[in-house]
This record gives structure tokens, C-alpha cells and sequence, in this order.
């Protein structure tokens, strides 16, 4: 398992909760300790346009910083899904999120689709024909499922539960690769106030289930939602622990 960071990712670049000052610091301060972090480099257009149009790449670049931010997010997407695609699990611990972003439109503090952003670098690459995103933000993806409904070769799922993720994955069969929108903003002291910092765990531990027997193990995890800072550090912590004792 790698960590995808750059250091540009704790950068202020707007006014909403995902881009509060310190909201990656107690993550990467427990994560750095016990995972390689790997830097990666920011997205192309080319990247970018494989999701979005044209027009929704220049409202973004209107905004210099937010735009360099936006294209590093997705890159660190690309770079958890080639670290996946080479067989080693990877999670992006990433800023700004991306799974309420849609082809033309973005809202939710997301401004490109990182998840599909690297799932159709994948396909691009004809490295990955067929996919699962599994997302269990507290929000549904309404981007990610904007993008992929219309493409049978993918599947997106929102999960709310343990108990309802386990129900989905008992009914996958097998794919090329499995994407999580790992949003921890379910949690207990979060907006939520639905999960245990256990139920990550094991809903971690499914998911590396799933992937082992689906996928070869292929599987990479992107940060999504998550605002009280202390509790998504324990909670993202919880859930690679499952994933890797799966």
C-alpha cells in the first residue's frame, strides 16, 4: 500500500470545507509514519478532457491556483490507478475531492472527476476494460454516476452501511479493476454521524475481499468527503488497516 501526497494539497485555494487550513495534517501526520508517499505530477488537459468538456476546462482555469490544484488532485487519481494497475494498492490522499463533478458542471468543493479522471486513463490505456467504483461518501456521487451510467463497461455503486456494502459486493462478479471514492464524512463526530471508525475497518476489509477475488487485488481508494479532521485521520487509517488484512 502507497500514499499519494504532494505538498501542494494542504494549499487554501477556496472558501469551502474541503480546503480548510490543516485538513489533511492529523492524515498525513499518522499515514506518513507507517506508508511510502509517493509525489505525483498533475493531470494533462488531455486527462481532463477524456471526462469533461471543453468549456468546463476553461471555467476551471479561469482560477489559476484552484486550476494547478484541480489538475494535481486528478494526477494524484492517475498515480493511485497506474500504482493499482501495477499491482500495488494505492490511496490518494488528495485535496480537492471530485465525485459531484460531471461532464460540464461541478458543485459539492469538487471541480474535476479525479476518479474518472484515472478510470479513463486506464481505459485509455486498454490496460482496464471493465471496472467497479464503489463510493461510500455520505453524499452520492452524482458526477461520477453522471459519467458512467451511459458506460456499461463501468459500474458505480453508493453504499451507506457495512451490512448494504456487503449486499453489493456479494453480487459482483469479476472486473479488471476496482475504484473507492473513500468519503469519511458517515462518520460518528463528522456531518454524518452514522459510522464507527470500526465500520471503516471493515469496510475496508470487504472491499480487499472483493478485490482479491475479482480483480487480482487491483484496487485504489481516492479521499472524497471527510471535515472534522481528527476523526477522518482515524478513519482513513481504519480503513487501509482492512484493506490490507483482507
Amino acid at each position: 500500500m502507497k500514499i499519494v501526497y504532494h505538498e501542494r494539497y494542504a494549499e487554501v485555494y477556496a472558501s469551502d470545507p474541503a480546503a480548510a487550513r490543516g485538513r489533511l495534517d492529523p492524515s498525513l501526520s499518522k499515514l506518513r509514519s507507517a506508508y511510502e508517499l509517493v509525489s505525483p505530477d498533475p493531470a494533462s488537459p488531455e486527462d481532463i478532457l477524456r471526462v469533461h468538456t471543453e468549456p468546463h476546462l476553461r471555467r476551471i482555469r479561469e482560477r489559476q491556483q484552484l486550476y494547478e490544484l484541480a489538475l494535481l488532485a486528478a494526477g494524484g487519481a492517475i498515480a493511485a490507478a497506474k500504482l493499482a494497475d501495477a499491482g500495488e494498492q494505492a490511496f490518494g490522499l488528495i485535496r480537492p475531492p471530485g465525485h459531484h463533478a460531471s461532464p460540464d458542471s461541478c458543485w459539492g468543493f469538487c471541480w474535476f472527476n479525479n476518479m474518472a479522471v484515472a478510470m479513463e486513463r486506464l481505459r485509455a490505456s486498454g490496460s482496464v476494460s471493465n471496472a467497479v467504483i464503489v463510493d461510500f461518501d455520505l453524499h452520492f456521487g452524482d458526477g461520477t454516476s453522471a459519467i458512467y451510467t451511459p458506460v456499461t463497461e463501468v459500474s458505480y455503486l453508493h453504499t451507506g452501511s457495512v451490512r448494504e456494502l456487503e449486499g453489493f459486493l456479494s453480487g459482483l462478479g469479476n472486473v479488471d479493476m476496482v475504484g473507492v471514492s473513500a468519503g469519511f464524512d458517515r462518520h460518528v463526530e463528522d456531518w454524518g454521524g452514522q459510522l464507527n471508525t470500526e465500520d471503516y475497518e471493515r469496510m475496508g476489509r470487504l472491499l480487499g475481499e472483493y478485490a482479491q477475488r475479482a480483480s487480482n487485488g487491483r484496487l485504489f481508494a481516492l479521499l472524497e468527503g471527510g471535515y472534522n479532521h481528527e476523526s477522518m485521520a482515524e478513519a482513513i487509517d481504519a480503513f487501509l488497516d482492512g484493506l490490507q488484512d483482507s
